[in-house]
């Protein structure tokens, strides 16, 4: 097969399965991860929409950020925002279930509506291709660094580009989170 061959093979399979690291990756939605039914969900569908990403955990004392992720996600979503959550047990092992015990955790207690995702690592050994991107000074430069703890919170514009990040303590309903939001959601 001749190298231009090859080359096109390579680029179609990274079209259909996702970048195969971080490094491949132009944006957090690039990457394609497991819903947390187990459903592979591509993460490009979201392209064009204001989208937050949280690492969660059920047993955390910032856990009551659930309620205002939700209020934030029901007041903006019809305007194009969406709020994805990523259970992780790295913190104090505070997230300790299986997907389906973190589903039922969340909308029973919270009823959250917004998308959920399979646990997954989001610091150290094993770390997600998604959180490498997020916390890799080469991928997401002025943004990077290890995650400090459940609920930080990564807000990523209508280009797929990372606009802010929020620490654990900043409320996903704080006077900055919701100015930020609605200026990415201003832009078209």
């Amino acid at each position: 097969m001749k190298l231009a061959a090859l080359v096109s093979f390579a680029l179609a399979m990274v079209a259909m399965i996702g970048p195969l690291s971080a490094a491949d990756a132009k944006s957090p939605l690039d990457f394609k991860v497991d819903n947390i039914e187990g459903k592979p969900i591509d993460l490009s569908q979201y392209k064009g929409q204001v989208v937050m990403i949280v690492n969660v955990a059920s047993k955390c004392g910032l856990t009551p950020q659930y309620k205002q992720l939700e209020e934030v996600y029901s007041k903006y979503k019809d305007k194009g925002l969406l709020v994805l959550g990523f259970p992780a047990n790295e913190f104090g092992k505070q997230e300790p279930g299986t997907n389906q015990e973190i589903a039922q955790f969340c909308t029973g207690k919270y009823n959250v509506d917004f998308p959920m995702f399979s646990k997954m690592v989001v610091k150290g050994e094993g770390i997600s291709p998604l959180y490498q991107f997020l916390t890799s000074k080469d991928t997401n430069p002025g943004m990077d660094g290890e995650i400090k703890w459940n609920f930080e919170k990564f807000l990523v514009g209508r280009d797929g580009k990372v606009v802010k990040r929020f620490a654990p303590p900043i409320k996903p309903d704080a006077p900055q989170v919701v100015e930020a939001i609605e200026a990415e959601l201003a832009k078209k």
